[in-house]
């Protein structure tokens, strides 16, 4: 009995140890990014989002059921792909990629230009979500090509527009 509720302790302990260590992919060194898929990822939210706002001009002014539950629907999607391009922005390029350079290193001007660009990415999703003003997405799609030429070489630029959709 005592060799069993040892066992039983060994394993619980065990477990407990081994949930305590489960870490998410992204926020651990694993060296495993895909920093272009991440790109792709932002131009295809501005672009539901764009679809979303077309949507709900061309519902607006129905009042009947059927279009205000789309309307609903369509808000919550354009509300969804906006929280999406933030995510991708603070905690992928923001929080994981993006590497701080003190003013005076060689990289600074580069680290706030990247920086600048992101937050400015931040503001137009927001303002996507609280307008329906399609200058917003063509304003993301310019800060997504502008973080891009800052944030990638020239090789690896040329390599996204050699595989672009």
């Amino acid at each position: 009995m005592l060799r069993c509720t040892v066992a039983i302790f060994a394993v619980t302990l065990l477990l407990a140890g081994v949930a305590g260590v489960a870490y998410s992919h992204c926020e651990i060194p694993c060296g495993i990014y895909n920093d272009q898929t991440r790109v792709s990822l932002l131009k295809e939210h501005v672009t539901t989002i764009e679809k979303s706002m077309s949507q709900l001009e061309a519902l607006s002014g129905k009042g009947d059921p059927q279009s205000i539950n789309q309307i609903v629907r369509w808000v919550e999607n354009k509300e969804s792909h906006a929280n999406e391009i933030q995510e991708i922005v603070t905690q992928y390029f923001l929080t994981q990629r993006v590497k701080a350079k003190p003013a005076g290193d060689a990289g600074h001007g580069k680290y706030v230009t990247q920086t600048t660009t992101l937050h400015q990415m931040l503001v137009a999703a927001m303002k996507c979500k609280q307008t329906v003003d399609k200058k917003h997405c063509a304003e993301l799609r310019r800060l997504i090509d502008q973080f891009s030429n800052a944030y990638f070489s020239k090789a690896d630029l040329d390599h996204m527009k050699q595989h672009k959709h």
